[in-house]
């Protein structure tokens, strides 16, 4: 998000006590949480079709209903693409994207385009917070520097900045922003005590870290953690396949003990925008600033990566033993989203499943209740309306996202092959990854 600048001296809101830039997966809920206890919210987005759907009542993002945002509304809350809102905003909350650049490093392009943005509008006594995962350093490295140049004023003493992870799992109706604890990291002590007493007001626990560089690192090890569990899992599929274990029931006695172990389970890959992404950081920070690799995350990178291709590989095994090939096979892909029961397809293993599909020349569809419309490469991938009747017209079909509204077993007992990436099918005839 390129926050573009503007000459324009007259405010056009009122003080707001919170601006937030980026009104995505992760600024749209801090907004909404913002206005429920009663601040006033402006919010920042370069997208004209996202502020005008906003300020109309439609929300973009799973989590955040058209209710909530009339509520918003009421509450006073406004979007805009004119970053002038930004100027008597008491605190400021950047949470714009850092996507991965060609050499596997963080693209802060966005991060430097909001900052510069904040800097040049940035009043004494304001608090700055940067939640977009980026590596260690970049809040001291690369925002501090760029609003104290720009705006003359100094971090800890004129202005207070901080860093805090966004911690954000769509569709997930156990935790959201006010009951997970948010990890704060200060410039200075007095910037931590700013930020640690504004998001107290957001969240039921706040976690303070020594500093900016501690609650970086502090979401990297979180995802990184999970990162490299799913890899061992996905390689014990494999292993386990050829060694004729069932590595579902192993998981399942090993989750039995009380201590020392936490279950992780295989799958097509790893999706959203968080596990395939962010290890990615710290192994660039390691690399260029250490100059060698963290071997842990470049290992699992490798090992995720490779699973959709084992996945078609099986795909084939099973249509071979049917006695088809997989060339000309009709394959029906259930759920293409990187999660159940939500919209979000950032980074779904399905993307490179259906690619590779198609490079072996197989009739690729699919059905997921969550999307209507998708495309690979462009190309469009036909939709089938009602996955219960058309499981019985495809030579194979593959679970790659188990939704809720899924009838697991009408489908397995109507498919002709079915192929369980998810581990919920344990049924005669139905082929678990």
């Amino acid at each position: 998000m390129q926050v573009a600048r503007s000459t324009r001296s007259q405010d056009p809101e009122p003080t707001a006590e919170l601006a937030v830039i980026g009104l995505g997966y992760v600024g749209l809920p801090l907004a909404r949480e913002a206005a429920t206890v009663g601040l006033r919210v402006v919010g920042l987005d370069l997208d004209p079709g996202i502020v005008a759907a906003l300020n109309a009542g439609r929300s973009h993002v799973d989590d955040v209903t058209d209710d909530d945002i009339g509520r918003m509304l009421a509450a006073g809350f406004s979007a805009h693409t004119d970053p002038d809102c930004l100027r008597r905003a008491q605190t400021v909350v950047i949470c714009v994207p850092t996507p991965l650049t060609t050499d596997g490093g963080p693209d802060l392009s966005a991060v430097t385009s909001a900052a510069e943005a904040v800097a040049e509008r940035l009043r004494p006594g304001t608090l700055v917070v940067l939640e977009s995962t980026t590596y260690p350093g970049t809040t001291e490295e690369v925002v501090r520097p760029l609003l104290e140049r720009i705006s003359g004023l100094r971090a800890g003493s004129d202005f207070a900045l901080a860093f805090s992870p966004e911690r954000i799992d769509p569709g997930n109706p156990g935790f959201g922003l006010r009951d997970t604890p948010k990890v704060v990291g200060g410039s200075t002590p007095a910037c931590a005590t700013r930020a640690v007493a504004f998001y107290g007001k957001l969240v039921d626990e706040v976690v303070q870290a020594k500093g900016t560089r501690e609650a970086e690192m502090a979401k990297l090890l979180e995802n990184t953690y999970r990162h490299v569990n799913i890899a061992l899992v996905n390689e014990l599929a494999v292993i386990s396949h050829e060694l004729g274990v069932d590595l579902w029931d192993a998981i399942r006695c090993a989750s039995t003990k009380p201590f020392g172990f936490h279950a992780f389970r295989p799958g097509a890959g790893v999706g959203g925008h968080c596990i395939p992404i962010d290890p990615n950081y710290l192994s660039y920070k390691v690399r260029s600033s250490l100059g060698y690799e963290f071997r842990f995350v470049e290992l699992a990178q490798e090992i995720n990566r490779r699973m959709p291709e084992y996945v078609v590989r099986r795909a084939q095994d099973l249509l071979n033993h049917a006695g088809r090939p997989l060339h000309g096979s009709r394959v029906l892909l259930l759920g293409v989203t990187y999660k159940p029961d939500i919209a979000d397809q950032r980074e779904s293993p399905a993307v490179p499943v259906a690619r590779l599909l198609r490079r072996r020349e197989a009739e690729v569809y699919f059905h997921d209740p969550h999307v209507a419309e998708w495309a690979i490469d462009g190309v469009p991938v036909p939709r089938v309306d009602d996955p219960a009747t058309a499981v019985a017209g495809h030579d194979l079909t593959i679970l790659l996202q188990d939704h809720s509204s899924y009838d697991l077993p009408a489908l397995s007992d109507a498919a002709r092959l079915l192929f369980d990436t998810k581990g919920r099918i344990f049924r005669p005839g139905v082929e678990v990854l």
